[in-house]
């Protein structure tokens, strides 16, 4: 009894009495000067994903992953795999924790933040949302709390954290302020006190002012001052909770909690004196998971149990997908879950979601649901809003009516305990004091006002009345208007399901009508084709027409003048035959006479050649005899003088000291000499040689003279006969052009007749030439190799002559060279001087005499050398005289013969031009009637029988069919959707 009675008066507030309701939806509106720019425009809900680690159940039966989590990019991968395809789905959210995320980190991201806030006059809830077994209880209140040392737990949730957070921020600002707490369960769709007595606790109702605002009627705050006293509270609640094992989870909620921490904090006075109260608040939610209960294993009450969660998380799926859709209408009253939720999805309550999965491929059906749902409450913005400031004096009305229950209580427990009782808490105490001193103070100034409000509660009770009787009129009103929307249901359920048919005919209706507009085009486009083909072909036809008539009549005009030039081609081809012969006669009587010249010219030259080597052969005999002279003269004065020094010799020697310097002057005069006579020798003997090599050079210019006019002759014949073999060629090639295919066969035997013939005499001709022209060439080759011989010889002599006078020179050189060292070694020894001088005499006079012979021995060879080929230039001269005499016989014999066969081959040719001139003109007759046939059937043809398609229906026209698409179809039906629960809500 007397724990009873301190829980009661624990459990009382100077909260004012509307207040101590927990307002989960307010319609207030604060005054402008709380609201922020980002209050305006809304903020979206943050949440967050934890996946939890992979058990050791699941460990053992190597349960495969099908989570990852990226916590720098906030991203949770789903991998999932069907078929042989694997489909990863990413989901993206404000924060991500991983299955080796601590405690600690959720809170420090999460929820320190929010604390801040809530401080700041602001309302957060923050709750956990998924599968059973995942780590909702685990994340929210943890493990443990604080360790003797004054540490938190490194499991303590995020319950713990915060109230300890709280406390802290409000002991370190030394703030004044009073906090209440709130811990409510719901179960089976009934809301329960987890802090009301055992023999109190009853199911509350929700209900809403006439704001709109919902609250728990009967839930009553606990005033706490301090961290243990809300731990107590944790603990008191948390043991009355329903909990209960389960196949998934060991210790499964089987409903939700609701902890709500009111905070007021007392602001500084303002200029008017008034006193502010500032109020934030707390919601941590700790909802129960989702399970299947199948997997679960749950019977009866547990599955009873398992289908209230599943229907209230359910509901609360719904009004995260409006919200997410932006739909009109949001099921927040089809659970208590969401009515009680609903300020903190959608209203004026910031919002952070703790979404828990699980990594097992087990829970791949629910994961996904979570993380679907998770991320379309991202897209739900709240207008969160400053909760309305308190003025002192209000609060102290509303706290004014508590003051006489507080009196009654104490003195019913003064009554019974003889006092008032020692509470067991020195804080509460002091607590409750400091409140009743405070309402002590301010009863004077609730009296004043007492007068006022009872006036006002009397108006309040008329205007009551009025109320009363509006809302029966009004429930009458009600229940027509829902009699009148259960049909206008049935009808709209009807127009739906005619739409939905509609709309499925629309679109096989547009399918078929997109294949016959596609059929069409084709067809449209294959007549085009074919009308521009056949357009193309006629346009064609003409112009074909238009160049075959052109083609005919230049080809009847190329006929036409060819017959007209071949005509003038075989008079021109008679007159230049004529012509030709006329020309051809008078360069056979020109040839006659050049031939006559040349042989002329020929018998001087080889006259003059004649007379020149006779000329040159009297010279060299006289050079040859004045040589020889010259040189028994030379030997003869040698001789002399080699006997003159000899006798002179004693004289010279007995007289040699004294005439020493006289035999010095005269062996100079000696060797001057000596000098002199051979050099008139070799001078004598060059004079000879020059005029040997002059004679061989003339003889030589007369030979090229004589074989540059035997080429030219040839040549001459030459270049005539094939300038005649051309010419005639290529009039006969003319001929062969222009005659018409029934001559061909008669022209080519002429041609091939004349041409035999022709180059028969040619033939002929070039062979007498050329034969004559080889004799002459040889005999002229021989007569050059003699003179080159001769020329060789004669050089060689004159070489020899001079190696042998210069061998002479140096022989006079030594043996004065001797002579002068006799005459120095003569003082020393006269008689080996006298031996050797008769020695040098000796062998100067075999030299001599072997020089003179081997000389006189040259000429003699030279001599008849010079007399053989005398003679035989005679003899080659004389023959080449014959054979040319005979040459020119031959040759003017040949010139004859052709011009006799081309007068006959004249003849011949004017017959076949006549023959050829009549013809020419039948085929060219013939050529033209022709033409004009082919003109008038291509005519008839591809102009008078060439039909054209010239139907007189008109083609029908291409036009544009416009078929609305699919997506336009869909959307007229979802905009009869939105309309159809418009009309139901």
């Amino acid at each position: 009894m007397e724990s009873s009675k301190t829980n009661n008066q624990r459990r009382r507030s100077w909260t004012p009495s509307s207040m101590r309701r927990t307002l989960w939806s307010s319609s207030e509106s604060p005054t402008k000067d709380f609201r922020s720019n980002d209050d305006l425009k809304g903020v979206n809900v943050q949440v967050v994903a934890r996946c939890r680690p992979v058990s050791e159940g699941e460990i053992r039966a190597k349960t495969s992953t099908i989570i990852s989590c990226d916590e720098t990019k906030h991203q949770v991968i789903a991998t999932q795999n069907t078929g042989s395809k694997q489909n990863d789905k990413v989901f993206a959210f404000d924060k991500v924790f991983g299955p080796n995320s601590k405690q600690i980190d959720v809170y420090d991201d999460v929820v320190a933040p929010a604390i801040a806030e809530v401080l700041e006059g602001y309302s957060w809830t923050v709750f956990a949302y998924g599968q059973t077994g995942t780590g909702k209880t685990y994340t929210m209140e943890g493990e443990g709390r604080k360790h003797k040392a004054g540490e938190f737990h490194e499991n303590a949730g995020v319950i713990p954290r915060a109230v300890q957070h709280i406390f802290d921020v409000l002991e370190r600002d030394s703030a004044d302020y009073s906090m209440k707490v709130t811990f409510l369960e719901l179960y089976n769709e009934e809301i329960t006190d987890l802090l009301a007595p055992d023999n109190a606790k009853k199911s509350l109702l929700l209900m809403e002012d006439g704001k709109g605002a919902v609250f728990v009627r009967g839930l009553e705050e606990e005033i706490v001052c301090s961290v243990d006293e809300i731990w107590a509270i944790l603990d008191k609640g948390s043991s009355r909770k329903h909990t209960a094992e389960t196949l998934v989870n060991k210790q499964s909620n089987r409903s939700h909690s609701i902890l709500t921490i009111t905070v007021q904090i007392k602001e500084p006075s303002t200029t008017d004196g008034s006193e502010m109260i500032r109020c934030g608040r707390l919601n941590l939610v700790d909802l129960a998971g989702s399970e299947n209960i199948l997997r679960s294993g749950a019977r009866e009450v547990r599955a009873r149990e398992a289908g209230e969660i599943n229907k209230s998380l359910l509901t609360l799926g719904r009004v995260i997908k409006a919200l997410a859709d932006n739909s009109t209408h949001v099921p927040y009253r089809d659970s208590k879950l969401t009515r009680l939720l609903r300020d903190s999805l959608g209203g004026k309550t910031k919002t952070c979601i703790i979404a828990t999965i699980s990594p097992s491929i087990l829970s791949q059906e629910e994961t996904l649901s979570t993380l679907d749902y998770a991320f379309r409450a991202k897209c739900i913005k709240n207008r969160p809003e400053v909760n309305q400031k308190l003025l002192k004096s209000t609060l102290i009305k509303d706290l004014y009516t508590q003051i006489d229950s507080l009196k009654q209580e104490l003195r019913v427990s003064k009554q019974m305990n003889g006092g008032y009782g020692d509470h067991g808490d020195r804080h509460s105490a002091d607590a409750l004091r400091k409140q009743l001193m405070e309402l002590q103070e301010l009863y004077i100034y609730q009296q004043q006002l007492r007068v006022d409000l009872e006036d006002k509660l009397l108006s309040t009770e008329r205007e009551l009345t009025t109320a009363r009787q509006s809302l029966f009129n009004t429930e009458d009103q009600c229940q027509q208007a829902k009699d009148m929307c259960r049909d206008k249901e049935t009808v709209i359920f009807n127009l739906i399901s005619s739409g939905k048919e509609l709309t499925k005919k629309a679109l096989d209706l547009r399918s078929d009508l997109e294949g016959a507009a596609l059929d069409a085009s084709t067809l449209f486009a294959k007549i085009e084709h074919k009308n521009n083909l056949e357009e193309t072909n006629r346009q064609r036809v003409e112009d074909f027409y238009s160049q075959l008539v052109q083609q005919l009549q230049e080809l009847d005009e190329g006929v036409s003048a060819s017959a007209t030039i071949q005509e003038q081609n075989l008079k021109a081809f008679q007159d230049d035959t004529q012509l030709f012969l006329t020309s051809k006669a008078k360069a056979i009587d020109e040839l006659f006479k050049q031939i006559e010249h040349l042989k002329e010219l020929h018998a001087s030259g080889v006259n003059n050649l004649d007379g020149s080597a006779e000329e040159l052969y009297q010279k060299s005999q006289l050079a040859l005899s004045r040589l020889s002279s010259e040189l028994s003269a030379h030997s003869s004065c040698i001789m002399d003088l080699v006997t003159k020094m000899s006798s002179d010799a004693g004289a010279i020697n007995n007289g040699l000291k004294s005439n020493m310097n006289n035999l010095g002057l005269r062996l100079d005069a000696f060797m001057k000499q000596q000098e002199e006579t051979h050099a008139r020798t070799y001078h004598t003997s060059k004079s000879i040689s020059s005029s040997l090599v002059h004679f061989f050079k003339t003889l030589k210019i007369y030979i090229s003279k004589l074989t540059l006019v035997e080429e030219d002759s040839q040549n001459m014949a030459k270049y005539k006969l094939h300038a005649f073999t051309t010419k005639f060629e290529e009039i006969s090639v003319a001929e062969e052009k222009l005659l018409l295919e029934e001559m061909a066969k008669l022209l080519a035997n002429s041609n091939s007749r004349k041409k035999k013939m022709i180059q028969a005499a040619v033939d002929d001709v070039l062979e007498s030439a050329s034969n004559r022209g080889e004799k002459l060439n040889l005999e002229i080759s021989d007569m050059q190799s003699l003179t080159v011989d001769a020329e060789g010889k004669w050089n060689s002599f004159i070489e020899t002559t001079k190696s042998n006078y210069v061998e002479d020179s140096v022989a006079l050189e030594a043996g004065k060279c001797a002579l002068e060292d006799g005459l120095q070694c003569c003082m020393i020894d006269l008689a080996e001087d006298s031996q050797q001088q008769s020695l040098s005499e000796e062998s100067l006079l075999d030299e001599m005499k072997k020089t003179f012979d081997s000389e006189d021995a040259i000429i003699k060879n030279e001599t008849a050398a010079i007399e053989k080929i005398h003679a035989r230039y005679s003899s080659i001269a004389a023959s080449l005289l014959e054979e040319t005499e005979d040459g020119t016989k031959k040759l003017m014999l040949s010139a004859e013969n052709p011009l006799r066969l081309d007068q006959e081959a004249s003849e011949k040719a004017g017959l076949l031009s006549a023959r050829c001139l009549v013809s020419t003109k039948q085929t060219s007759s013939i050529h033209s009637k022709q033409v004009a046939d082919v003109s008038r059937r291509a005519r008839k043809s591809l102009v008078d029988d060439y039909l054209v398609d010239s139907w007189a229906c008109p083609s029908p026209r291409k036009r544009n069919v416009v078929v609305g698409s699919r997506e336009e179809i869909e959307s007229l039906m979802r905009l009869q959707s939105p309309k159809a629960d418009n009309a139901v809500n």
